[in-house]
């Protein structure tokens, strides 16, 4: 259970059966809070609203409070999130919802409590209703089209602060992902976004981004640092540094590289978060007095899907870099990853001394088939001690497509559990991510039904593509990689000679390096290919990016 929980006067339950049969036996709703132990207001709200003894004897009587962590629970957190955390959520014991809310204080939750009572008193369970993502079982399928690149490209456009940078008209997100789809088609866009976030987020004393800032202009800073932004944040400013050369986009990935690999290395792999501890008391001091007091808490679980995006990460800020840490680091991760998560192709979310995470999450799922294969294309095919990576790739990859494929697209995880974990949840940005994986895994393995199922998970989604926006721009990325097919450099020669650091320096990040590769007849050479074109071979770097130029035209 969520340690913050054992602060407040609420009896709170695990997430279980035992809950929903106790709220069933009472007649009583549940009260679902979603926190987090990086959230600052979830336990400013355990401290102001969950310890005030009339409210706790208010939920222990007349409800049964249940406490999630979202980072444990992934698919929990999907079904009942209220927009943000803490989310305080009202069921049934069926787990259908009565209604919810964010941050309560005291009389906020006092006159919630009421109106809960009241609507219960009243219509009892047929006042919970289904959440209309759970409602149904078909997605929006359209045909794939250069217009969808095109129109989030547009979206883009509208979307963007020119006074602050960034996208969007209130708190602002770093956004790592739209800003890799804006590197390849609004450079200017991104790269500002980039400056904006190193400016405002980026902690210049212990490395790290904070989380996200609550207004526009990058103010009201939210200072928890958590894994999977950290990850993704240097992936995108190394994929910046490879398009532009500019030490000030390498250096935040430095800088942050560092944080990963101290504050959060728990000797085997990446830790989850570092909380805001006195948020910014501390983190706007100077570096000689925070010496002096005591670091926030960091959440040491291992979750497989942040530590595969991490591995990602550091692997190509190597690629582009050399930087051996940051490859000690992410083999070392990967092999935890692998030996610890990883069983027959089945992905466990985590796992401590005192408890096992669910298996079979999409997520999990896609993030480190995407590690497999990044791992492949940088340290080549002997990038797992024991096993091939690519082999390893294409187990969790096949079970996830034998497990959680339902029609065209991809439910989050086993239809099952209770509260509404038995309805299918089909998330636009889990079917994004794994099928944008299972397009580099079709060019490693050479099969092409990974791009078919690709093909068919980006269509699932196609007939809604006109009303996304810009957080799910990495819809674009995947739908032009598979349209315009992927820019591939097979290398012929050993991993870390000069051709394939060459190719991986090669300036487009949604290429695929294939190093140590067969079928071609130079040895020690490179070949560009895209689609059914292939380059004569080149036997130099220099001579590369000249094949590289001429097939990119």
């Amino acid at each position: 259970m969520d340690e913050s929980a054992r602060e407040t006067r609420v009896e709170w339950r695990e997430w279980g059966q035992d809950a929903f049969d106790a709220a069933d036996a009472r007649n009583q709703p549940v009260l679902l809070s979603l926190s987090a132990t990086w959230c600052s207001h979830c336990h400013e709200m355990d401290r102001e609203t969950y310890d005030e003894p009339r409210i706790a004897a208010n939920v222990n009587d007349g409800f049964v409070p249940v406490r999630v962590d979202v980072d444990r629970h992934p698919r929990v957190r999907d079904r009942y999130n209220m927009g943000g955390f803490p989310s305080t959520v009202f069921l049934t014991p069926a787990g259908e919802v009565l209604t919810g809310a964010g941050y309560l204080g005291v009389d906020g939750m006092r006159q919630v409590l009421d109106s809960v009572r009241e609507m219960w008193d009243g219509k009892g369970a047929s006042a919970g209703r289904v959440p209309r993502a759970l409602q149904g079982t078909d997605t929006p399928a359209g045909e794939l089209t250069p217009d969808i690149e095109s129109n989030l490209v547009g979206q883009l456009a509208a979307a963007y602060d020119e006074q602050a940078g960034g996208w969007g008209e209130a708190e602002k997100f770093p956004m790592p992902r739209t800003i890799e789809f804006a590197l390849k088609r609004e450079r200017e866009q991104a790269l500002r976004s980039l400056n904006a976030v190193s400016a405002n987020l980026l902690d210049d004393y212990e490395g790290g981004f904070f989380r996200f800032a609550g207004n526009p202009d990058w103010t009201d800073v939210h200072y928890e640092k958590v894994l999977d932004t950290n990850a993704a944040l240097v992936r995108a400013f190394a994929n910046a540094y490879l398009l532009t050369g500019k030490e000030e986009l390498r250096q935040p990935a430095a800088k942050t590289v560092d944080y990963l690999t101290t504050t959060l290395w728990t000797g085997e792999a990446f830790a989850g978060s570092q909380a805001a501890g006195e948020g910014r008391d501390y983190y706007t001091a100077e570096a000689s007095d925070r010496s002096d007091a005591p670091a926030p808490p960091v959440d040491e679980t291992v979750f497989a899907d942040w530590n595969a995006l991490a591995v990602d990460a550091l692997l190509t800020y190597h690629g582009y870099t050399d930087d051996e840490g940051a490859r000690r680091y992410a083999e070392r991760a990967l092999s935890h990853l692998v030996d610890d998560l990883v069983d027959d192709g089945v992905v466990t979310h985590y796992r401590t001394d005192e408890e096992v995470g669910a298996s079979g999450l999409l997520v999990d799922h896609a993030r480190v088939v995407g590690a497999l294969t990044r791992a492949r294309q940088v340290l080549g095919p002997d990038a797992l001690e024991d096993d091939s990576a690519l082999d390893t790739a294409q187990a969790v990859a096949d079970h996830a497509i034998e497990t959680l494929r339902s029609g065209q697209s991809f439910v989050d995880g086993p239809r099952a559990g209770v509260g509404l974990l038995d309805r299918p949840l089909r998330p636009l940005d889990g079917n994004v991510e794994f099928a944008d994986a299972l397009l580099d895994l079709a060019v490693l393995t050479g099969e092409e039904r990974y791009r078919e199922m690709a093909r068919d998970t980006l269509a699932a989604f196609a007939g809604a593509a006109d009303r996304f926006g810009v957080r799910i721009a990495a819809y674009g990325s995947a739908v032009s990689r598979l349209l315009n097919e992927p820019l591939v450099i097979a290398v012929t020669a050993d991993p870390v000679s000069d051709l394939h650091r060459a190719a991986l320096r090669m300036a487009d990040h949604e290429k695929v390096v294939v190093p140590a590769t067969e079928g071609y007849a130079e040895p020690d050479a490179a070949y560009v290919v895209r689609g059914a074109e292939t380059s004569e071979p080149a036997t130099t770097p220099e001579e590369l990016g000249r094949r590289v130029s001429e097939l990119a035209r």
